[in-house]
């Protein structure tokens, strides 16, 4: 078996790393960086270093920001009584894609998995919970992925909020728009049932 000299086998490596990328992509990956011009792995590599330090945490929500507030925090027309509370910054931008939700975000950065040694105080519950206490908040939507750890993290959040009197509302999970039903698995075939609404 061809081996690559240690630098490329080096690079190779630290590309598999990424979430993702198998050994394959990673190699194929490490060739098409070596054969760009140095200039442009400048950019790259330059790219790479100035969001890893001007990124930070926004101090309301914990969504990704270049200052101490995110563009979403500051908007003054968003509704400040209903916080849609997601897993990941991801999860935002899909959300604002729809342009149908005007109230505010919380990112958990994560979600409830004893199994992977994540438990609410690894995600930014805290935070959550601090943001709750002011009672300006009436309504929360929780919009966490509708898999196991999403909805233990949901129904852990339901039982920690719902005694502070705050209306906690979970995203309906259903079929989607074009699928069929030979498809949906049982779980989604159930939901989608469950959530029915009257026509």
């Amino acid at each position: 078996m061809l081996s690559f000299p240690p630098p490329i086998q080096k690079l190779i490596a630290e590309l598999a790393r990424l979430p993702g990328i198998g050994p394959k992509t990673a190699q194929r990956l490490a060739f098409f960086l070596l054969a760009q011009e140095k200039a442009a792995l400048l950019e790259l590599t330059g790219a790479i270093l100035a969001a890893k330090d001007k990124i930070r945490y926004c101090s309301t929500c914990c969504n990704l920001a270049e200052d101490t507030a995110c563009p979403i925090c500051r908007e003054t027309q968003r509704r400040h009584d209903v916080v849609c509370v997601v897993q990941d910054p991801r999860d935002v931008a899909a959300i604002e894609r729809t342009h149908d939700f005007r109230g505010l975000y919380h990112v958990l950065h994560g979600a409830i998995s004893p199994m992977d040694g994540v438990g609410p105080e690894q995600l930014k519950i805290r935070e959550l919970l601090s943001r709750l206490n002011n009672g300006s908040v009436r309504e929360m939507i929780i919009a966490t992925n509708p898999n196991i750890e999403g909805e233990a993290t949901a129904l852990y959040l339901a039982r920690l909020i719902k005694p502070l009197g705050i209306k906690v509302t979970r995203l309906a999970h259903g079929l989607p728009v074009g699928g069929d039903l030979e498809y949906a698995d049982e779980l989604t075939l159930a939901r989608a049932l469950e959530n029915r609404r009257e026509m």
